[in-house]
């Protein structure tokens, strides 16, 4: 299996954090509703919406673990103000996801979906960013169960919730649509830098209306 490693998202001065933002030592356990049952033989990763071929892609667990892995070396940003330096992540790079499953033309934003119906939006841009991963280990370890195993995303130049855990597929689309915490008052771009917390916070175009 082959493995590349690169660097995360960072601002121009490695001592800083986005505005609002304080330094956690260790990782905070943070979600909604329970953590699920992992069932390999169930397990499931799907590709549909406005693909390039019209067709649904899916892969299994094993056939998802057989692919291509990187590491990147990146930031953590929560809403709720604490960011984890410098955390390496290993999983499979997005930008391999789109690769094999491409995006109709039109595509425009992406929509990430896990377990339990919880979803979050972004732009296609984002979401094949070149540090953006499936990440199935952090720090060289595999993720437990309560921080996303199997699958989680991680955005290294977006708010942490915009990265959901256990990640089951991804919907292409040709217009922009608020996933779970979006319709519930979270912004709907959620760029840490630009401290986008709150769809109040919104200005012309950021987003659907709500």
């Amino acid at each position: 299996m082959g493995q590349a490693e690169s660097r995360g998202h960072r601002a121009p001065e490695e001592s800083a954090l986005p505005p609002g933002q304080r330094v956690q030592r260790g990782w905070p356990v943070t979600h909604y509703g329970p953590v699920p049952k992992f069932r390999p033989e169930r397990w499931e990763f799907r590709v549909f919406g406005a693909t390039a071929d019209g067709e649904k892609h899916c892969w299994t667990h094993e056939e998802f673990s057989a692919l291509p892995f990187s590491t990147v070396v990146a930031d953590l940003h929560c809403v709720t103000k604490f960011s984890m330096r410098g955390a390496e992540w290993g999983g499979v790079p997005a930008r391999v996801i789109g690769a094999l499953a491409p995006p109709a033309p039109q595509v425009t934003h992406v929509m990430v979906w896990a377990e339990y119906g919880y979803s979050a939006n972004m732009r296609l841009a984002d979401f094949l960013g070149e540090h953006t991963v499936f990440a199935t280990h952090k720090d060289g370890e595999l993720l437990t169960a309560e921080h996303g195993f199997p699958l989680r995303l991680i955005v290294p130049t977006l708010y942490a919730w915009k990265g959901p855990k256990w990640v089951r597929g991804v919907e292409y689309m040709t217009a922009d649509r608020r996933g779970f915490w979006e319709e519930r008052g979270y912004h709907n771009l959620g760029d840490p830098w630009r401290e986008q917390r709150y769809s109040y916070q919104e200005e012309p175009g950021d987003g659907p209306e709500l």
